[in-house]
């Protein structure tokens, strides 16, 4: 294994190895700190100039955009409220309100030591029980899905704040508005009123960048703030020194990070969830399992590690099965095996012995590409925070520019430019009503998961309901969903009394 690492590391540090690796992470950084833009679109766009190189500098090149495109997403997401991608949407919850504490220093620092290790954890995983874990996501069927979206679900319970109804509200609509367009299962049209735009239904992307950034930016603009106020953060911003967080604080937050990220890698590695999905459930499960839950939200450093370490995670799960089985883990994954096919490369269990310098160079790669980024970033901080300086008379429009371009160009159409627009008028209602918008998005990711697989499902056992509680790890997951629900409903009438 060392002999085909040290091949691995050997065809990185060549002239164009480390010209993929650093302009990659580079350009990843911006993609996924841009609103509007992610990962998925940088890989795309990417995808053509892979053609004329080596299939491992190809490989080295996608890999670096993937890593910078998800890690990138945390600098807007603390600095702004608004998330770069779907991957950074927990890291809102308490970086932002750290900036606005003259905490955005450490709270950015937070975010990229994390985020690094969060790459790392994933990356071990991957090489050392890729096989194991393969196995174990082969076994899962509709039943087990069905019962892992569910148990998901039960996650909003969590995320509704004071007010529990208002977040089942939140989750409920974020279901509807996931069954509109064409069924996977069907073929019929739903909720579409004879629009072949709406057909297609409402891509994520265009429901976030609403939600979180035209309401953000509305919010925003509704509100004075002087820029002397500005100027005062950026002050405090200056005096930090290193990383902004003591040791303390760090080694404090141990635990933390190996639950997220363990939580992480294992979302990553189920096909169809990816770190959209993974940053909201570890952010969840983590306020769940503190000793302070009553404080995430306020601003608190726990709340980053557990969205940063978590999505980064989420990257090294997401190729298990790439790698071991073919099957794309999330959209990154799936252009990553398009890049693979068009070199000759497929990817599944004989990849590791026709193509084993290809799959020790996706390993080096993100290795390397997540010290890549990890410097670049902290180099980066300073240069980041001077966003804050920027006056909000030029700051939003230009963000509210990216956001549109970013919507548009999900599938070139301008109904998701209008998506967008409405989806801002949503969050926006939901900021003036005090409603949550993360049981919305987390509705709206898993709600369709667990449609579809109970539909499926039902059609293998013609049916019979109770097959789905003879399926052993399925079983497992209602037994948990009912756990999270009752302890839930115990806490809330204990804090009630």
């Amino acid at each position: 294994m060392f002999e085909l690492l040290l091949q691995g590391i050997s065809s990185l540090f060549t002239i164009t190895g480390l010209s993929c690796l650093l302009g990659g992470v580079f350009i990843g950084i911006i993609f996924g700190s841009v609103p509007g833009l992610s990962a998925t679109m940088a890989l795309a766009l990417f995808l053509p100039i892979t053609y004329a190189l080596d299939p491992n500098m190809a490989v080295i090149l996608l890999i670096a955009l993937y890593i910078g495109g998800i890690s990138g997403g945390l600098i807007t997401a603390i600095l702004t409220g608004i998330p770069g991608t779907p991957s950074s949407i927990a890291t809102c919850f308490d970086g932002y309100p750290m900036t606005k504490r003259n905490q955005a220093f450490k709270a950015l620092g937070v975010g990229v030591t994390f985020s690094f290790l969060g790459t790392i954890f994933s990356t071990i995983v991957l090489i050392f029980l890729s096989p194991i874990l393969a196995k174990i996501a082969i076994k899962f069927g509709a039943y087990e899905y069905f019962a892992v979206a569910l148990f998901s679900l039960s996650m909003l319970v969590g995320l509704s704040g004071e007010n529990i109804w208002k977040g089942l509200i939140s989750g409920l609509m974020g279901c509807m508005f996931a069954t509109v367009g064409m069924d996977s299962i069907a073929s019929v049209n739903r909720f579409t009123f004879g629009s072949e735009e709406i057909a297609y239904g409402f891509d994520v992307l265009p429901v976030l960048i609403g939600l979180f950034a035209i309401n953000e930016i509305i919010a925003k603009a509704d509100t004075v703030k002087t820029e002397h106020q500005n100027m005062q953060v950026i002050t405090a911003i200056r005096m930090e020194k290193g990383l902004g967080f003591s040791l303390k604080e760090f080694f404090g937050q141990i635990k933390n990070f190996f639950v997220c990220s363990s939580l992480g890698t294992g979302i990553g590695i189920l096909p169809g969830i990816g770190g959209g999905a993974a940053n909201v459930m570890a952010y969840t499960v983590s306020k769940s399992i503190s000793k302070h839950p009553e404080k995430y939200g306020t601003g608190i450093i726990d709340g980053v590690v557990a969205s940063e370490s978590s999505n980064n995670a989420a990257v090294g799960g997401a190729l298990v099965p790439l790698l071991a089985l073919g099957i794309p883990g999330d959209t990154v994954t799936a252009i990553l095996l398009g890049g693979l096919t068009l070199h000759g490369i497929i990817p599944g269990p004989l990849m590791f012995t026709e193509n084993v310098g290809t799959v020790y160079a996706i390993f080096t790669a993100m290795l390397f590409g997540s010290v890549v980024m990890f410097i670049m970033e902290f180099y980066g901080l300073r240069l980041f925070t001077k966003i804050l300086s920027i006056p909000k008379h030029f700051l939003l429009p230009a963000i509210f520019l990216f956001c549109i371009i970013g919507a548009f160009g999900v599938r070139n159409n301008f109904f998701d430019v209008w998506a967008t627009v409405l989806f801002g008028i949503i969050g926006f209602s939901f900021y003036k009503l005090s409603i949550p918008a993360a049981p919305f998005i987390l509705g709206f990711i898993i709600g369709p998961l667990a449609e579809i697989n109970l539909r499926r499902g039902l059609m293998f056992s013609q049916g019979d309901f109770t097959a789905f509680f003879k399926a052993p790890i399925a079983l497992t997951f209602f037994i948990l969903t009912g756990l999270v629900i009752v302890f839930a409903v115990k806490s809330r009438i204990k804090k009630h009394n």
